[in-house]
């Protein structure tokens, strides 16, 4: 947060990286049967934009650091529900693991920065 060229949780590369993961969720998914709208559809939309919202929030949501930090681990526990999800769609074959990998590999990422942005509020 104490970085200058920072003005707004859109420049934070993790928010980017989210909201990048919650796109590629959403094209996955439109290639899911109809049946599924109401099931791994859903969650698997909904789920990553939860993790893009959870960084937002905190950033000028008027939270405390700790808030703000415990908004993150709740993103990185969101994280860990989304690659559930995609496991067991891949498993029941709603998607191949060609077209889960990437996105494995991208909550990956998001989790990885989650985890670096968390150590910096802890370190300040």
């Amino acid at each position: 947060m104490g970085d200058s060229k920072i003005k707004s949780y859109r420049d934070l590369r993790v928010w980017q990286e989210a909201v990048n993961l919650a796109e590629v969720c959403y094209r996955l998914t439109t290639t899911f049967p109809k049946e599924e709208l109401y099931g791994m559809t859903t969650q698997i939309r909904q789920i990553p934009v939860s993790v893009a919202v959870k960084i937002a929030q905190g950033w000028y949501g008027g939270k405390t650091r700790r808030e703000y930090i415990h908004s993150l681990h709740l993103a990185q526990g969101s994280l860990k529900e989304l690659e559930t999800h995609l496991l067991i769609s891949q498993r029941v074959e709603l998607a191949s693991c060609i077209n889960i990998n990437p996105i494995l590999n991208q909550c990956e990422l998001v989790g990885k920065l989650l985890q670096a942005l968390i150590h910096a509020l802890e370190q300040n």
